[in-house]
């Protein structure tokens, strides 16, 4: 059952707090049920002004954070994470607040986010979900996905240069990855590199054991040597599809 907000500040005594505590319970709070791990000054205020509280003196209250122990910055510009010690306090203490977010929380292990930040909605997800399940060592899943977006991004690589047609089928259909990587691999329109040439089929087999073997388990070790050029290809396929510019 989803914790409210109303409740939590009930539980918490969240209104008798100072105002960097409710910072922090109120960044707990966001962090389980919504899956934001980093926020803003303007996202502090948004969650004042839900609670009709009044709004904070921006620069106090930065100054404050910036002081305190309990909060790191974030990746992005000028926003703020919760330091670990604190969450681990913080879910000790509030066990119940727990999070129904589908957002998908990863660090940059395989893919950074500057490789596929502001891309597509899809190829984001598929992005953070390769991160997370390396991170989790979920291997397998790991090496389905990375097969999945390789396919995704060389059809839309395809059907940005006009192209797509050479890797369909008479019902307009793709074909298997298998047969559209034979392709990718001598088309002059599309001009892979060399690199990315060499490696399509090591993706692709990795994620078909992981898919189909029966006896086969992918370990770290099989995918640790690949990560890097995984990398520059799915780069160089996300300009190759229109992606990036």
């Amino acid at each position: 059952m989803k914790l409210k907000l109303r409740d939590f500040c009930r539980d918490t005594s969240l209104l008798a707090k100072s105002e960097l505590e409710k910072v922090r319970l109120l960044a707990f709070f966001y962090q389980k049920t919504k899956g934001v791990t980093e926020f803003t000054i303007e996202d502090v205020f948004s969650w004042f002004e839900s609670l009709d509280l009044p709004r904070p003196n921006s620069s106090r209250l930065l100054s404050k954070m910036r002081k305190s122990r309990v909060f790191v910055k974030g990746k992005k510009s000028n926003s703020f994470r919760i330091h670990a010690i604190e969450l681990d306090e913080l879910q000790a203490t509030y066990p119940g607040v727990h999070t129904e977010s589908e957002e998908v929380i990863s660090e940059d292990t395989v893919l950074p986010r500057p490789v596929y930040e502001n891309s597509r909605g899809f190829t984001e997800s598929l992005a953070k979900q390769i991160n997370a399940s390396y991170e989790y060592n979920i291997h397998d899943g790991c090496a389905v996905l990375m097969r999945r977006l390789l396919e995704v991004l060389l059809i839309l690589a395809y059907e940005h240069l006009g192209i797509e047609q050479e890797i369909q089928d008479n019902n307009n259909q793709y074909l298997p990855l298998e047969v559209i990587i034979k392709d990718a691999k001598q088309n002059k329109t599309l001009n892979l590199s060399r690199d990315s040439k060499a490696v399509l089929d090591d993706f692709r087999l990795l994620g078909n054991f992981s898919a189909h073997k029966i006896y086969y388990n992918c370990r770290r070790a099989d995918l640790r040597p690949i990560l890097a050029t995984y990398r520059a290809t799915v780069e160089e396929l996300l300009y190759k599809s229109g992606i990036r510019k």
